[in-house]
């Protein structure tokens, strides 16, 4: 199972993925006709006829669709919203966090002399070893 960073950047690319369909979509399925007054600063959409793939939708049929891409979208963002409330650190201060590091640093030097001293250990367990089996040696020729 991915981690939760990886899981978040998956879910970010799919909603961005989701939008561009989505406005695909409803750029090509929609009807030419406008419900909307027109606006002087944006550009009226060109007919239907000079737009080849233009392939209008009936408008029940379309506001079912925008429904169900809304639908998928806010689905989407509710997912990414749970994502990013499971990361680390979102409820703690960054002294906190910091003071948090602080003490894993510590662990950590601790952990590393423990190995050190189990590796000396060890060493010297070696060196006995040898001994007792260089003196069983002589004692048999």
């Amino acid at each position: 199972m991915p981690d939760r960073l990886t899981q978040l950047q998956d879910c970010l690319e799919q909603l961005a993925t989701q939008f561009y369909a989505s406005l695909r979509y409803l750029s090509s399925h929609h009807s030419s006709s406008s419900t909307l007054p027109p606006n002087p600063h944006v550009p009226p959409f060109p007919p239907s006829d000079t737009n080849p793939h233009q392939r209008p939708d009936t408008p029940t049929t379309f506001a079912g669709a925008q429904r169900e891409l809304a639908s998928d979208l806010v689905e989407k963002v509710k997912e990414i919203e749970g994502l990013t409330g499971m990361l680390p650190g979102l409820e703690k201060s960054e002294e906190s966090q910091v003071a948090r590091l602080r003490e894993l640093e510590e662990e950590l030097r601790m952990a590393e002399n423990e190995r050190k001293a189990a590796v000396s250990e060890r060493a010297e367990c070696l060196e006995r070893l040898e001994e007792v089996i260089g003196r069983v040696g002589r004692v048999k020729s």
